[in-house]
């Protein structure tokens, strides 16, 4: 398993097809809820790979000169629960933190708060996001 970031476009492509398959396809999402205005040519992704086949991935965006977002981490079912979520998401806060930045957010649906909490991250229950799809917390980590 490779984890690698995303700087050239057969990378980003790969963090597109996992974020298909993962989120578009198995819960409906229509390809322009799924990639939105943090999806730009700036915007940094991160991607596991597996052999040749991109089974994961991270986006990371600046919220402001502090904080770094790290969002769309999806990982495909049948690679889930093998640790490889947790890998990505450490190469993500490497990446931030080399960037310059000092804290690192996701906004975490419901019920992966426990995934991110194991890995340092702090839940804010009075920051709670209704979205389209789920409804999600904001947690924050130092980096």
């Amino acid at each position: 398993m490779d984890i690698l970031r995303a700087t050239t476009t057969a990378r980003r492509a790969g963090a597109y097809y996992v974020r298909i398959q993962a989120m578009a396809r198995k819960h409906q999402i229509p390809l322009d809820v799924e990639f939105d205005e943090h999806d730009t040519p700036d915007t940094k992704y991160v991607i596991a790979v597996d052999d040749f086949l991109p089974v994961a991935t991270c986006r990371l965006y600046p919220e402001d000169d502090s904080h770094m977002m790290l969002g769309r981490i999806v990982v495909l079912p049948e690679y889930r629960r093998q640790g490889i979520g947790t890998l990505v998401v450490r190469e993500a806060e490497a990446w931030a933190k080399e960037l310059g930045f000092a804290t690192v957010v996701v906004e975490s649906r419901d019920n992966k708060i426990p995934f991110y909490e194991q890995m340092g991250y702090v839940p804010d229950y009075g920051q709670k996001i209704e979205g389209e799809t789920f409804t999600c917390y904001r947690m924050e980590k130092r980096i």
